[in-house]
């Protein structure tokens, strides 16, 4: 019997006991037939799970009841929390349901040295994130274009992102964060001597103020004090867990999102076309930047309209996660008082009992003030996990275990900053367990160059706040700057406490897609020269 013959006769057998069992199954009583549906994909999803549970090459599975959403609640509400329970049952390396994805997770320095350094025929970041980041940023930026295209774009970004240009960042920061504290309802600091904020509307804000009027020129930072600073809210909704599992649902924080989107790309190209038409380019912001220097090494040049998405791009990532760490600075100083009066001597010191101006390179010189930072992102990893696409069975070195194509890695640096036998009494804000540590430590290894400039080829160091490998942060060292003056500021200018003396720092919020306090995140700021005019 032929091959042909051999299958037509089996696909007949199937068709005859799946017309059987319907059969059989219509002429069950109707509660019957209900309970059979509903068990039904339950049954299946155990079984499923046990048979997946057989195979020696694959890494442990973590139980769970519910199909297709699997472990999603306990890791999406205390991921944390869920990792070390998985870590003391399965080891390092366990693997997860999450809404109809298997995640494989494997923690800890040699977690980051697999995943970060993974080779790009084995996993995409691309295919990862583009259905979340493409809405918000726009089309043929950041993950919606190949690898060597986005390598090119971090290259095209980096030349507003150099030590130079720094130097000409900070005065602009402080006018900013000046602006801010004599203007804004949350401070008027020439009205008030002390008053109430909420870091998680006060952090945000000074954020994008900042950003904007470094990046993108004194032009559109003007724009943000109208309502034009309504559609970066808007848009900045857009990054929810939910939208990372189905980002084209029709609602109305959706549509807002898009509707922000095109407005705010629609104004950068407005001002694209304008400096074009006036042959306007020079070195202001990083528009002029990506006018004068965006052609890819293939020869092709980003467009007027791929420009404008890059600005979102560039502006929308970093927004997130400096504003988390702004928060979280100044929520950990009002419960420390000693560090607070430490940084404030620094200060005095630093700047000759402040006759010297705050600059680049007097912030540089702040050891503690740099520390405190350090310090805030090892307590609370601005992204609690990352991800990539496994495009090609991935062997796990040294063990049996091979990560299927079309699975899910996942790794946390966050969780390994938090871990006692990399940093003892890890909860606990301790701003000199840097003191001895003049270089960063993530910054170890050989250097290797994946288009957009050398940067360390090591990431087994269980430190890791931006990352690591060819996805490895470029704005690190901007956020750096910025937080650092903000900070500067406030420490000159003010203390911080909370309401009531046993207030202590919020617990983390992990339901968005960063890690944030748990808000509203109130403190008391007082000046500590009442009466002073900034």
């Amino acid at each position: 019997m032929s091959d042909t013959t051999q299958s037509t006769s089996l696909v007949a057998q199937v068709f005859n006991y799946a017309g059987i069992a319907l059969s059989y199954f219509n002429d069950l009583p109707l509660a019957q037939r209900v309970s059979i549906i509903v068990l039904a994909p339950f049954i299946y999803h155990i079984t499923w799970q046990l048979l997946y549970s057989l195979r020696k090459d694959h890494t442990p599975l973590v139980f769970s009841w519910i199909p297709w959403v699997g472990s999603a609640i306990p890791y999406g509400t205390q991921p944390y929390v869920f990792f070390e329970k998985c870590n003391k049952q399965y080891g390092d390396i366990f693997s997860f349901l999450l809404l109809g994805r298997i995640m494989t997770v494997y923690l800890g320095p040699k977690g980051h040295e697999f995943i970060f350094n993974a080779k790009l025929a084995e996993v995409s970041a691309e295919a990862a994130y583009s259905h979340l980041t493409t809405p918000v940023f726009g089309k043929g930026v950041i993950y919606d274009v190949p690898n060597n295209k986005l390598m090119d774009q971090k290259k095209f970004v980096k030349g507003a992102l150099t030590k130079e240009a720094f130097k000409t960042y900070v005065p602009l920061f402080v006018e900013e964060i000046v602006k801010y504290l004599k203007t804004s309802p949350n401070f008027k600091v020439n009205e008030h001597d002390s008053g109430k904020i909420n870091v998680m509307v006060t952090q945000p804000e000074m954020t994008i103020f900042t950003a904007s009027r470094t990046l993108l020129g004194k032009e559109l930072r003007d724009k943000l004090d109208t309502d034009f600073a309504y559609l970066f809210t808007d848009l900045d909704r857009g990054f929810t867990p939910l939208n990372f599992v189905f980002p084209n649902i029709p609602s109305a924080t959706n549509k807002k999102r898009d509707h922000a989107q095109k407005t705010i790309a629609n104004t950068y190209l407005s001002i694209i076309k304008k400096r074009r038409a006036a042959n306007d380019i020079q070195d202001r912001d990083l528009i002029d930047e990506l006018m004068k220097n965006s052609t890819y090494k293939d020869g092709t040049k980003m467009t007027d309209n791929e420009i404008s998405n890059l600005l979102i791009g560039v502006l929308m990532g970093g927004q997130h996660t400096s504003a988390a760490t702004s928060a979280w600075t100044l929520l950990h100083l009002a419960e420390r008082q000693d560090v607070q009066d430490e940084l404030y001597q620094e200060q005095v010191k630093v700047l000759d009992n402040f006759n010297r101006e705050l600059s680049y390179e007097a912030i540089e010189e702040m050891s503690l003030l740099n520390q405190t930072l350090k310090e805030v992102l090892r307590l609370h990893h601005p992204l609690h996990s990352l991800f990539r696409k496994v495009i090609k069975d991935m062997q796990v070195p040294n063990t049996q275990y091979v990560v299927p194509k079309d699975n899910f890695v996942l790794v946390s640096p966050g969780y390994t900053h938090l871990q006692e036998n990399y940093f003892p009494d890890p909860h606990s804000l301790n701003i000199h367990r840097w003191d001895n540590d003049s270089q960063s430590s993530y910054s170890v290894g050989e250097e290797i160059d994946y288009g957009f400039g050398s940067i360390s080829k090591g990431v087994s160091s269980p430190y890791l706040p931006f990352g690591g490998g060819r996805h490895r942060c470029i704005g690190e060292h901007y956020a750096y700057c910025q937080l650092l003056t903000i900070f500067a500021v406030f420490i000159r200018h003010f203390k911080f406490r909370y309401e009531t003396p046993d207030g202590t720092v919020p617990i983390s919020d992990f339901t968005s897609m960063v890690t944030l306090p748990t808000g509203p995140a109130y403190i008391i700021w007082e000046k500590r020269v009442p009466g002073e005019q900034l």
